[in-house]
């Protein structure tokens, strides 16, 4: 009886020891922040910022497109609030990009690291055709002859428009250049096709380049409504506008000349009477043989959604 009060005794010390003993719980780190923004570029432009911005002092390790960037792999934050870091990103290809960071404090014991947000920037990409050598821009217009619930809606025909009602006919108006001749327009002389594919339409539409009211370009017709043979889909129009040169024996090259510099038609000089020359520049035609393959080049609506090609059904009375 005795042993076992003892073991008793020794083994409540042992508890009271362990609770004596051991230290308190630390407190827990404050859970950090990290909210990263920015990011609007040009493709093929200027380096732009991208900001995180944290709760505490600490650095960021920034990330586009999964990958680490060069040179941005630890950019301190401030250390006062706002707790803010930079990061200058060159896009190295346009459209849709996802950006993140990783946030180390630099008081590890009271605050935690932390991942972002994923944050999706567009990074911008020139309106004008871009598949070079051909630039291509295009736009619509509604077609004269609608009345009713179907007329324009300014009261005027020929109205630039992306938003349709169905029924009405959308007229496409095609403007294009060739770089590979110089910048020339591109017209029937020098193009072998021109077509716009429409997704639900079977049969591409053939774009004709003709004069319109003394301007000249490309145009094709797609008339909407509920026939046989109309497109009838509501909502988004997606559309591809193909056009194909021809090929040279050929074509313009940039170059550059000097030639009298001239103010008001006259001739300068310099103090001792010669003449001042200027550079500049000027295309001059060259033979290619052989032929120079005729380019092709596409354009694709990359809008904003708000503003692409829709169609609509027609309004209640």
């Amino acid at each position: 009886m005795k042993r076992l009060t003892s073991i008793i005794t020794i083994s409540a010390f042992a508890l009271i020891g362990g609770a004596i003993v051991g230290s308190a719980p630390a407190s827990a780190a404050t859970p950090s922040t990290l909210v990263i923004s920015g990011g609007s570029a040009v493709f093929g432009l200027d380096p732009v910022s991208i900001v995180a911005t944290a709760n505490n002092a600490g650095t960021v390790k920034f990330i586009a497109a999964g990958a680490v960037l060069k040179g941005c792999e630890a950019i301190a934050t401030a250390t006062t609030a706002p707790f803010v870091a930079k990061c200058l990103w060159t896009p190295t290809a346009s459209g849709a990009t996802v950006l993140a960071g990783t946030f180390t404090p630099t008081d590890a014991t009271a605050y935690t690291s932390v991942d972002s947000a994923p944050f999706t920037t567009k990074v911008g990409v020139a309106v004008q055709g871009v598949v070079s050598p051909i630039h291509i821009f295009v736009d619509t217009v509604l077609a004269s002859g609608s009345t009713g619930a179907l007329a324009p809606r300014f009261g005027v025909g020929c109205t630039v428009s992306s938003e349709y009602i169905i029924g009405q006919t959308i007229v496409f108006r095609v403007y294009a250049n060739n770089s590979d001749q110089g910048g020339a327009v591109m017209d029937s002389s020098n193009t072998a096709k021109a077509y716009i594919e429409v997704a639900g339409v079977a049969t591409p539409i053939t774009l004709a380049y003709g004069n319109h009211s003394g301007v000249a370009f490309w145009t094709g017709i797609l008339k909407t409504g509920t026939t046989a043979g109309s497109y009838s889909t509501l909502g988004l129009i997606n559309f591809k506008v193909t056009m194909i040169g021809k090929d040279q024996s050929s074509m313009k090259v940039l170059s550059t000349k000097l030639a009298p510099k001239m103010v008001n038609g006259l001739r300068q000089t310099d103090s001792n009477g010669r003449t001042i020359y200027e550079r500049v520049s000027y295309y001059r035609t060259v033979q290619v043989d052989p032929v120079l393959k005729g380019a092709t080049g596409t354009w694709a609506s990359n809008f904003t959604a708000a503003s692409q090609l829709t169609l609509y059904a027609l309004p209640k009375a």
